[in-house]
């Protein structure tokens, strides 16, 4: 999977869209691999721009159309109410993650789907304009025939609806976690109304075609195509260990199911007021208790942001004892730094923030702040329920319990 220091390009509804840096090097060999291509299409000199134009522009708009995929995955999840933490492009594709499961087999499978469709709509979009204005050139094109005779913004089109094809049949192979698993998963929980043993199902199918993938690999390697070989096996190596993690995902979110973040947080945090000086919250709260970071609260008690200790630091000391701290918080402007009361432990598992700050403010309903729940506090949720379930199979976990 992408590494976790991905480069930030942009922020969508509140969704972090960045590129891992392996990224790049898929982007280097389609520019690499499609500029030979364009340069048979056109007939063009060794020393010729051209071809390299087309093939930067055609790997730009292959960027584009997994990010679309991806973002049509996004979309769903949030009109489902599952938010995403972000959406990361990586060597093998894209991934959304989201904040939590889905909660039933309709919302996994519209998620799902989201994808596909997304990809689906693309290739229709570039095959229609081909064909309309292409003709016989276009559909040369799209097979990537060198004898293509045709335009090189045709030849570019043809190649686009051809990629998005591959991505669409790819996607759709029913192998957990690809959009083809989760859509299998989504049927098998239908069909059985457990979420985990359809899970199983779904990983079961990854595994298996996991392994097709790998023997595949190899034989491609024997046959002479080492490159090809070797990127196979690796996808189905890839592959197979995702869906190993999907069941153990799985099988840990029904043990913390019902936990929520009123049930772990610490219901009496301490705040600091927006109008206070950074004097006196350097003196009275750093300080005092020798936390990194303060929640700040306007008068009505509703989180504001938080106030870091380098914040506080940087103000010239001179200005301390009338700088207000409201002027030096960080704004809690995108909600990344709070969440919901009821929220499920589950949503804090892959939140970025809460693993950067190593906590975040609980707030209710109103935006009031209620309490402050740390990384500490999952960790600890996360081993009391698998304790209890270890020490007591089939029972239930006390969100209560110490």
């Amino acid at each position: 999977m992408p590494a976790r220091g991905a480069i930030t390009l942009f922020h969508f509804r509140g969704i972090r869209v960045g590129v891992d840096y392996s990224w790049f090097f898929v982007l280097f060999l389609v520019i690499i691999s499609l500029s030979g291509f364009y340069k048979d299409v056109l007939g063009a000199d060794q020393d010729a721009s051209g071809p390299y134009v087309l093939a930067v522009a055609s790997a730009l708009a292959f960027f584009a159309s997994i990010l679309l995929h991806e973002l049509g995955h996004a979309v769903v999840a949030l009109r489902e109410g599952i938010g995403i933490s972000d959406i990361t492009l990586w060597l093998f594709g894209g991934v959304a993650r989201m904040t939590r499961d889905t909660d039933s087999p309709g919302a996994e499978f519209k998620i799902a789907i989201g994808g596909p469709v997304v990809s689906f709509l693309i290739a229709a979009a570039c095959l229609g304009a081909g064909v309309a204005v292409g003709g016989d050139g276009f559909w040369d094109a799209m097979r990537l025939s060198d004898a293509a005779d045709t335009s090189g913004g045709l030849a570019l089109l043809g190649w686009l609806a051809t990629i998005n094809v591959f991505v669409l049949a790819f996607n759709l192979i029913p192998a957990f976690p690809l959009d083809g698993g989760r859509i299998a998963r989504a049927i098998a929980w239908r069909v059985t109304g457990d979420r985990a043993r359809a899970t199983r199902f779904a990983a079961t199918l990854g595994q298996g075609f996991s392994y097709l993938f790998v023997a595949g690999g190899v034989l491609l390697v024997f046959s002479g195509d080492v490159i090809g070989g070797i990127w196979l096996a690796l996808v189905g190596f890839i592959l197979g260990s995702a869906a190993r993690g999907a069941v153990a995902q799985t099988e840990l979110s029904s043990r913390i199911e019902g936990i929520t973040v009123a049930d772990v947080m610490d219901r009496e945090p301490v705040a600091i007021p927006e109008d206070t000086s950074v004097e006196q919250a350097l003196d009275e709260f750093f300080l005092r208790y020798r936390w990194p970071w303060f929640p700040v609260v306007d008068a009505a008690h509703r989180f504001l942001g938080l106030l870091q200790r380098g914040a506080a630091d940087a103000v010239p000391e001179g200005r301390r004892d009338v700088a207000r701290v409201a002027e030096f918080l960080t704004a809690d402007r995108d909600g990344t730094l709070r969440v919901g009361l009821d929220a499920p432990i589950e949503s804090l598992l892959g939140n970025e923030t809460l693993r950067r700050l190593g906590g975040l403010a609980a707030v209710d309903a109103d935006g009031q702040l209620r309490g402050v729940i740390t990384a500490e506090q999952v960790g600890r949720a996360l081993r009391d329920a698998l304790t209890t379930r270890a020490g007591a199979p089939g029972g239930p976990i006390d969100p209560g319990a110490p």
